[in-house]
């Protein structure tokens, strides 16, 4: 009879104990799919005596995760601990050097160090799986490793951050400021003490360096991704995108172009139509653009202990099965090396909002501009605000909401440049970029 596969688990906050729970709870549908049990013989966490509503059974309790990931008494080495650097880092890479597999849902670890981890994973055979990384329920890992080997895929874009998917979509259906939507979110559990690392984008562009990698086979690159957040997204931002025809999401978007692979983060303007555009609250979508399939859009929930802890245990039945994948789809050497495209050179549709001074000539001064890069606008919007009774030419400033056709970022940021130079407008330009179906 073959023998049970021996789980070490570090980590066991939310995710870790529900892991626990549903091995457990399917303890025999795993053993039938995999043909073998599967046990947890070792767990590690910072606080022993913590309250957690598992049973460890008969698991041995390590205070060191070195010591479990070098132990004798796992077969398999998971890590939760979270964290690009440190012992979290440390105890994979001991793992590994022992030549046993690691499952991990640690994303910030992958866009940092994933290259050298999956180095070490090919050069002793043995499996670093992280589907937990990326979207946290959703199969998308290996859906583009995997399920779509026979496409070549163009785009994989979409919604990877439920923090901020949360706080957009509580904006623009209950007209709350952002301010008002991230002090919810912090006190629903959404968002953190400081959620810089949500709401600036950065949770994302670790998720999306990973898709990137798995997608077009290119080196994971952190650095290259051009990334912004959502903290300067107003109502008046929704509700104009919402007059157009869009709604305002926080987007990872890799694309292959005739250039290059752009690799970006952005508030971005989606079709009502589009599948993406209707996901709402704490949810993910992955949106992939392939030539076989056409497009493929995976919806589910992003986070939480339950669907994170499910795509855990999927990795752990394929080490029970035997399984054992590039941990990128292709060998290290063999993921392409060259740069990324700058941000620069990103072509596409966008909105601009502009607060214009009520005086003669600024509209014409701001389409002179744009005609002088050769930037096509698509509509034009114009609110005038009321003015007192009485009072005299000219107003408060006019908002004005412009959408281009195609043009490259480049040209947009060289025309508003010369706008705000010719001082016709108060504040900053808004930019938003539009994403096509």
């Amino acid at each position: 009879m073959t023998k049970p596969l021996r789980v070490g688990i570090a980590g066991l906050g939310t995710v870790g104990a529900s892991v626990i729970r549903l091995l457990d709870r399917q303890a025999k549908e795993l053993a039938s799919r995999t043909g073998r049990d599967i046990a947890v013989t070792g767990v590690c966490a910072r606080d022993r005596s913590r309250e957690r509503g598992v049973d460890f059974g008969g698991a041995r309790w390590f205070d060191d995760p070195l010591d479990l990931a070098r132990s004798a008494d796992i077969d398999v080495f998971v890590e939760l601990i979270g964290g690009a650097e440190g012992i979290a880092r440390a105890a994979v890479e001991a793992a590994l050097a022992a030549g046993k597999p690691v499952v991990t849902a640690n994303k910030a670890l992958l866009a940092a160090h994933g290259m050298a981890l999956a180095a070490m994973a090919e050069e002793r055979k043995v499996a670093l799986a992280f589907e937990a990384s990326v979207a946290g329920g959703i199969p998308v890992v290996k859906t583009l490793r995997e399920g779509l080997a026979g496409n070549q895929i163009v785009r994989v874009y979409g919604i990877l951050n439920g923090t901020c998917n949360y706080i957009l979509s509580r904006m623009e259906l209950e007209e709350m400021s952002f301010d008002a939507c991230l002090a919810d979110a912090q006190k629903l559990g959404y968002a953190e003490a400081d959620p810089t690392f949500d709401i600036g984008g950065f949770d994302t562009a670790h998720k999306l360096a990973i898709l990137a990698t798995l997608a077009f086979g290119a080196a994971v690159d952190p650095g290259a991704i051009h990334v912004e957040g959502i903290q300067s997204i107003t109502l008046d931002d929704l509700k104009a995108a919402d007059e157009l025809g869009y709604r305002i999401k926080l987007l990872g978007v890799a694309q292959r172009t005739a250039l290059g692979i752009e690799q970006r983060v952005h508030p971005t303007m989606v079709p009502k139509s589009s599948a993406i555009a209707r996901v709402m609250g704490v949810t993910n979508a992955v949106a992939i653009d392939a030539d076989a399939v056409k497009e493929l859009t995976l919806v589910g929930p992003g986070a939480g202990g339950e669907a994170t802890a499910s795509a855990v245990v999927a990795d752990i039945a394929d080490i029970a099965r035997g399984v054992r994948s590039a941990p990128f789809g292709l060998p290290v050497a063999s993921l392409d090396q060259s740069p990324r495209l700058p941000m620069q050179r990103h072509e596409g549709g966008y909105f601009i909002r502009l607060s214009v001074q009520d005086r003669p000539g600024a509209f014409a001064a701001i389409a002179q501009r744009m005609a002088e890069r050769n930037i096509s606008l698509e509509s034009i919007m114009q609110r005038h605000a009321p003015r007192p009774a009485g009072a005299a030419a000219p107003g408060a400033p006019v908002p004005v909401m412009l959408i281009t056709y195609a043009t490259t970022e480049t040209t947009i940021r060289e025309a508003l440049e010369a706008v705000v130079r010719d001082g016709f407008i108060a504040g900053a330009p808004q930019v938003i970029r539009i994403e096509r179906e």
